[in-house]
């Protein structure tokens, strides 16, 4: 193993010692081939810049429009919010009796519950969007980045599950 160690020294030793000596005798020749492979690399780093680039903007509308969009829902809730409000009071006032103000209270609670589902449902749909969208631009900016497309995922077979019941733990009789 030790000696493994040491002719890899010595060969990288004796490597460098031959680029020095290239150095040595024609420096300009090798400033020129060293510049000349720099500029390779610069121009080779343009395509990607611009991908990136690209990426960036299209993230940056995705964002707005995720913004607009949850604006406008937020627009939705207090608008639909104060319409129930004013409503509850309408019929408050026009109410014969506590009965039916009660009625109708629970009436608008119902109401109100299933707003707050929907409500919550396109707030979730809206950031979902969002966020598939996000990743296609990045998943598009890796392949044209890398020039790798990104292997599909294997789809996992459903699989059934059974619901396991749990033991239920009796709790001992309180004393009085």
């Amino acid at each position: 193993m030790v000696n493994k160690i040491r002719d890899f020294v010595k060969e990288q030793g004796q490597i460098l010692a031959e680029q020095a000596g290239k150095l040595r005798t024609d420096p300009v020749k090798a400033a020129r081939t060293a510049t000349a492979k720099s500029a390779e690399r610069i121009k080779a780093l343009k395509d990607p810049i611009r991908a990136v680039s690209r990426s960036g903007v299209k993230l940056t509308a995705i964002s707005q429009s995720t913004a607009e969009r949850l604006i406008q829902l937020q627009e939705q809730l207090v608008t639909s919010a104060l319409t129930d409000a004013a409503t509850q009071l309408e019929r408050a006032a026009r109410a014969d009796n506590v009965k039916d103000i009660v009625k109708d209270q629970a009436d608008v609670l119902r109401a109100t519950r299933e707003r707050i589902v929907s409500d919550i449902t396109q707030a979730v749909t809206i950031l979902k969007d969002a966020g598939g969208d996000v990743r296609k631009v990045a998943t598009h900016t890796y392949e044209s980045v890398t020039g790798k497309a990104e292997a599909p995922a294997p789809k996992r077979a459903k699989v059934a599950r059974r619901k396991v019941k749990r033991a239920v733990r009796k709790v001992p009789a309180r004393k009085k």
